[in-house]
């Protein structure tokens, strides 16, 4: 069983999870630069709940301090790149769409294991892969933009991702062993390739 082990020292994000297992494919950056606009209101409402998530760690663990010092700096993230992407939205003459479930993040919630350890486990675990898969397709849309202002801003946000799956791997590793982390994070790897080459190919982040 773990321990809230807050007495300990400061974390330290140094380390990234394993690498992802489905490599995204040409078809995918095709259908998304041939809709931008419709990728970047996915891309909205991808930030909007990753803030939502963070807020929502919060709330369930508000006895683990390390976890909610790194939460509530990641909301206000989060929230931050909602507001920014807002501001592209606005700016290329359109305007915020209504939020669509995401099938990918569903899909991937249902193999959180029951039981208050396991359960806490597997949500750090699953948010780091959702963050590395979040790093690996905002880094392919920076290079697939011309030089300018918009390829700045993917690229600062495929950055943000890199810190956050690296900043949930050490979240798992302060509050569990270090091998029981590897053992899991590689069964969700597994699953997550699986789920995200079965999904169809369209203008949104998953």
């Amino acid at each position: 069983m773990s321990e809230p082990k807050d007495h300990a020292s400061p974390i330290i994000v140094d380390q990234p999870i394993q690498p992802l297992r489905y490599a995204t494919q040409t078809r995918w950056v095709d259908a998304v630069m041939a809709d931008f606009d419709t990728f970047m209101q996915d891309h909205a409402a991808a930030e909007k709940k990753a803030s939502g998530m963070a807020m929502s760690m919060i709330s369930h663990y508000p006895d683990r301090t390390k976890l909610v010092e790194a939460m509530s700096e990641l909301a206000v993230e989060e929230l931050s790149h909602f507001r920014e992407v807002v501001r592209w939205i606005h700016r290329r003459g359109s305007r915020l769409a209504a939020d669509q479930k995401d099938a990918y993040v569903v899909g991937f919630r249902k193999h959180i294991r029951q039981g208050k350890d396991i359960y806490f486990l597997d949500r750090l675990i699953i948010a780091g892969i959702i963050e590395a898969r979040g790093c690996e397709r905002f880094g392919l849309v920076a290079d697939a933009l011309e030089d300018g202002a918009l390829k700045r801003f993917y690229n600062g946000i495929a950055r943000s991702e890199q810190r956050h799956l690296s900043l949930f791997d050490t979240l798992a590793k302060h509050y569990f062993n270090s091998a029981e982390v590897d053992e899991r994070t590689d069964t969700l790897l597994d699953v997550e390739a699986e789920i995200i080459a079965n999904l169809p190919i369209c203008a949104a982040l998953h």
